[in-house]
């Protein structure tokens, strides 16, 4: 949990996904289009990338991917981003921490 904390804490918009995951995939071109440079671990690929999963189920975090922090805040996972993204406050937090100037 401690190193998940840390991973999050040092990017304004961080994204756990998994390569195999089309909402994974959804969600990281949603803030690509914005033209946000999200930090992404893809938890298929990484070394203790199931420890970080286990730790995203501890969160709440259901499905484990893809999960989204914005300035080390838990946003959640896809419902919730394009929830955030139709209500018109996705912009506006992503303009707070500074991960879009426009």
């Amino acid at each position: 949990m401690e190193k998940l904390q840390k991973m999050v804490s040092e990017k304004p918009v961080v994204i756990f996904s998994k390569n195999s995951c089309c909402m994974s995939h959804s969600i990281k071109t949603l803030f690509v289009d914005f033209g946000v440079n999200p930090t992404i671990y893809e938890l298929d690929e990484i070394n203790r990338g199931k420890e970080i999963e286990q730790a995203l189920a501890q969160l709440g975090c259901s499905p484990t991917v893809p999960v989204v922090f914005i300035g080390a805040q838990l946003v959640g996972g896809a419902n919730q981003v394009m929830s955030l993204h139709l209500n018109r406050s996705l912009v506006p937090m992503l303009k707070r921490v500074g991960a879009l100037w426009v």
